[in-house]
């Protein structure tokens, strides 16, 4: 496999609860773990509004963003799972002020259940530097 794969670890984003990482790197492409709403300290929100969900989940995309030394302006692909469509034009609100005129490919699928009973939940895709010649 030509180059190698980078852990990209953000402490002020939620740590992985399970066996992956929050986002790794490969071939100048980042790819980040769907983001629950979960606190950078570990602390659930799974009992506040949506609004503050998403937020959380969106300032935890940010923050690997910032600890892959990446903007919003670089992300390629954002999919966003959300438990009630009924969500989506609150979701839009929210990511358009934290992306505000970049408009990455994106997809908003509605989902039954999310893991601890959360209401959205965020992956991304983002183009990254290129990798160092070995």
């Amino acid at each position: 496999m030509a180059g190698n794969l980078k852990v990209i670890h953000a402490a002020d984003a939620a740590a992985p609860g399970g066996h992956y990482s929050q986002a790794v790197a490969h071939g100048g492409v980042v790819y980040v773990s769907g983001q629950l709403p979960v606190r950078a300290n570990g602390e659930h929100s799974a009992d506040q509004p949506f609004e503050i969900q998403a937020s959380i989940a969106l300032d935890n995309l940010m923050a690997i963003l910032r600890a892959a030394r990446l903007s919003p302006r670089d992300l390629l692909k954002v999919t966003v799972y959300v438990v009630g469509i009924e969500h989506w034009p609150a979701f839009d609100r929210i990511y358009a002020h934290y992306l505000g005129n970049h408009r990455p490919a994106r997809a908003v699928v509605p989902v039954p259940v999310l893991h601890h009973g959360y209401l959205i939940e965020i992956e991304a895709v983002a183009r990254g530097a290129q990798e160092e010649p070995s």
